[in-house]
């Protein structure tokens, strides 16, 4: 890989957590991983925009692309409680990189603070907003939703920069 390639595949980390949570999250990963799995629901998917999507994600992806926010990937991950195979640890969304989106993702960092694990990919010019906990997959998508309709709402009010 030549120092260009290097460059195009680095992510930079957005949201501030402090180190206590960084050993919390570890933690919770290892208990992940010893934990006994069954399914007690299984994983829901709808298709959107001719993507197959999360159902629990479903209303935030389209209040974020009324609001001009394009996405990529989303994925709600169901609780690993519910579904240990066909899940995600991290819920997340995938957010093409635009002003809209910067300003989505500042409020929302704003707004759910250590609950949201952000990045962005300078080489592919897209934020990936994650949960930061494991386990709190339906919190990361209701909170996603109130953050994409708020910032929805303040866009159609012309309010976008205020919280």
């Amino acid at each position: 890989m030549n120092v260009h390639e290097e460059f195009e595949e680095q992510e930079v980390l957005l949201s501030e957590q402090p180190v206590h949570l960084w050993r919390r999250r570890k933690q919770e990963l290892l208990h992940w991983t010893e934990r006994d799995k069954r399914t007690v629901l299984p994983k829901r998917t709808v298709m959107w925009n001719g993507v197959e999507v999360d159902t629990e994600l479903v209303r935030t992806l389209s209040l974020l692309q009324e609001a001009g926010v394009q996405t990529e990937f989303s994925c709600a991950g169901v609780s690993p409680l519910d579904e240990p195979v066909d899940h995600s640890l991290y819920a997340y969304v995938t957010l093409i990189h635009s002003k809209a989106a910067e300003q989505f993702v500042n409020d929302a960092i704003v707004r759910m603070r250590n609950r949201l694990l952000v990045t962005f990919e300078k080489g592919r010019g897209r934020y990936d907003l994650s949960s930061f906990f494991i386990g709190h997959n339906r919190s990361f998508c209701w909170w996603m939703e109130r953050c994409a309709l708020d910032f929805k709402r303040r866009n159609e009010a012309g309010k976008p920069d205020v919280l």
